[in-house]
């Protein structure tokens, strides 16, 4: 049948992932960190993913597509329910610890932060501390989900945070004019498991690219349950 569907510019979406996460009946999923319209007869037509879009790369057109099928959306909806918190949030397996009747004193933890601000989009541009320095781009989450961050991620690296779901805009531009302006030896970027991520890994990768300068940089992805995944 002939009828609106949303359309998806792969071109501007920038990984986001909050069309996917605006969409109510789940027909959009993040795949190799761009927006895809994997069930189009999930796809309402309402297009209550097109406000959520920061670069404006969804539209609707008309087109041959499969009927809107509101009973399959609702059994997803149930599938997906299961198992996962009031909140929303997916329920871990946690694992009871035998604990002796000796008490134990935490070690406390100790900050391998070197500079501030830490924040994107306070950052500035040109600053001393990036002269020579490792880079590392992190999802603000990443460091509440694994335990030892600072050690293994922020000691000896200069820290960038940000979260592409909560903040507007696109940290591309900031990113390149950092990496640009200064002499920086490596990136590191450290995102979550979870699709809005992809956003921040995207933006690295973007600002690597437009720089015009070839830096080594790996990916680092943590799962919820604060494990190394890649």
């Amino acid at each position: 049948m002939i009828r609106k569907i949303i359309k998806i510019d792969e071109e501007k979406c920038n990984g986001c992932g909050l069309c996917a996460k605006a969409c109510h009946e789940g027909a959009i999923e993040m795949v190799d960190g761009k927006a895809k319209l994997t069930r189009e007869d999930y796809c309402d037509g309402l297009g209550d993913c097109l406000p959520a879009c920061p670069t404006n790369a969804i539209t609707f057109e008309e087109r041959e597509a499969p009927a809107y099928d509101e009973a399959a959306v609702l059994a997803a909806k149930q599938k997906k329910s299961e198992g996962k918190l009031p909140c929303g949030c997916p329920g871990m397996n946690v694992k009871a610890i035998k604990r002796d009747s000796v008490q134990t004193v935490a070690t406390p933890v100790t900050s391998q932060l070197t500079q501030w601000p830490v924040q994107i989009k306070l950052v500035p541009i040109n600053a001393p501390y990036f002269d020579n320095a490792n880079l590392l781009v992190a999802a603000d989450c990443t460091a509440f989900a694994y335990g030892n961050f600072h050690n293994e991620f922020i000691r000896n690296h200069v820290t960038l945070i940000g979260c592409p779901k909560l903040d507007e805009g696109d940290y591309a531009e900031k990113l390149t004019a950092i990496i640009a302006n200064n002499n920086i030896k490596s990136v590191t970027i450290a995102r979550m498991e979870v699709p809005c991520c992809g956003g921040i890994e995207n933006a690295v990768k973007r600002a690597l690219q437009a720089s015009g300068k070839f830096i080594p940089w790996r990916v680092v992805t943590i799962s919820t349950d604060g494990r190394i995944l890649d």
